[in-house]
């Protein structure tokens, strides 16, 4: 498997998980952030934005896994969605096709939504690319992932409780609900050891739900 954002906090929950299974992780990283990487890991050092600087390491990895992105996204942010996440998704796409990998593996978003516009349509474009290039691909799209220091949206649960008992915001509230790392990571495992054949997607409910993939 080769990993991009192995650094970060859902690469490495999953580099550790990999790992666990006996799976050989490769991760790219960027120069002197290799210790950062959970140990057992390969580390891969290259740029993110520049697929030319590690597409040579990916081969011979059967899935690429992309988890590059902005940390800790806000509507400041808007020009980074589509200089970083964006743009090395689109790298990350072109040394997947590079490598001939059977299976890519993208964390999108949950969209639309009502918040963070540029942020959902960067993602929605990044996975326009993805089938474009006709590669086999599961896209997760989680809204928010609550983890060690991502725990804020906590106080929302109340407000998520109650729509979605009221039939006209019943879709919206499960569609943009809230993932655990723990559910995150277990249905990155599971496209990992599952492939997908064609444009495989996992919308918020089957991931919170640890239901199989389709």
């Amino acid at each position: 498997m080769f990993l991009t954002g192995g650094t970060g906090y859902l690469g490495r929950a999953l580099a550790t998980a990999m790992l666990q299974l006996t799976h050989t992780v490769r991760a790219l990283v960027r120069p002197g952030s290799e210790g950062r990487l959970p140990s057992g890991c390969i580390p891969v050092v290259g740029n993110a934005l520049d697929q030319r600087s590690y597409a040579a390491h990916v081969a011979p990895a059967d899935t690429f896994l992309h988890l590059i992105g902005v940390s800790h996204p806000g509507p400041a942010k808007a020009t980074q969605f589509r200089t970083i996440d964006l743009a090395s998704a689109r790298e990350a796409v072109q040394a997947a096709l590079s490598a001939k990998v059977g299976h890519f593996v993208y964390v999108s978003v949950a969209h639309p939504a009502p918040v963070m516009k540029a942020y959902w349509e960067a993602r929605v474009e990044a996975e326009s690319l993805i089938e474009h290039a006709r590669l086999n691909a599961t896209i997760l799209r989680p809204w928010y992932v609550l983890g060690p220091g991502h725990r804020w949206p906590l106080v929302l649960k109340p407000f998520y409780w109650i729509a979605e008992r009221i039939p006209a915001t019943r879709d919206g509230a499960r569609r943009l609900g809230l993932v655990t790392l723990g559910q995150m990571t277990a249905a990155l495992v599971a496209a990992v050891e599952h492939p997908a054949k064609g444009i495989r997607v996992v919308e918020v409910p089957e991931i919170r739900g640890g239901r199989a993939l389709p």
